[in-house]
């Protein structure tokens, strides 16, 4: 695990914009963008979502967007700038989403993502998450996703 020190908060509103932007580069690429500036503001504004930034040297270097619903929460984005990534910064941002779960009484993380994205999944298989389906055509029905889930309840096993 890295020491690097973490800058993790609540998005600010102004945060949507800078947010907005990470996702069309880093996981919208090559396709519409369907989370711009105003989606993203109003999951900071709503209290059924947990929206983090992960400042560093003044600007967001990560994020993360939870929904939370009676019995499951859903990960609905998580990217980290390039030249940030492997620095513990995700982990950071999944640690903070899955303990606010806790508390909140869900026990149940569900997320998609790219089906051809390795390095998210491997990421996401590390932290506890395992594949429970693929979804045809998710992405504007230009691309398949895989479908994952983790019940904090368990543990996980280191892969």
């Amino acid at each position: 695990m890295s020491s690097t020190v973490h800058h993790i908060g609540l998005a600010r509103e102004r945060d949507a914009a800078p947010i907005a932007a990470m996702s069309r580069r880093l996981i919208e690429a090559g396709l519409p963008p369907s989370w711009p500036p105003g989606r993203v503001l109003g999951h900071i504004r709503r209290s059924d979502s947990l929206v983090l930034a992960h400042r560093r040297e003044g600007c967001v270097a990560g994020f993360a967007i939870m929904q939370f619903g009676d019995t499951r929460a859903h990960l609905n984005l998580l990217a980290v700038e390039p030249r940030w990534q492997r620095a513990g910064i995700g982990r950071a941002l999944i640690t903070w989403l899955e303990d606010s779960a806790r508390v909140a009484g869900t026990f149940t993380i569900t997320l998609e993502l790219r089906a051809g994205n390795t390095a998210a999944r491997r990421f996401y298989e590390a932290l506890g998450y395992r594949e429970s389906g693929r979804l045809a055509g998710y992405y504007q029905r230009l691309e398949d996703a895989l479908t994952m889930a983790r019940d904090l309840r368990v543990k996980p096993t280191l892969v």
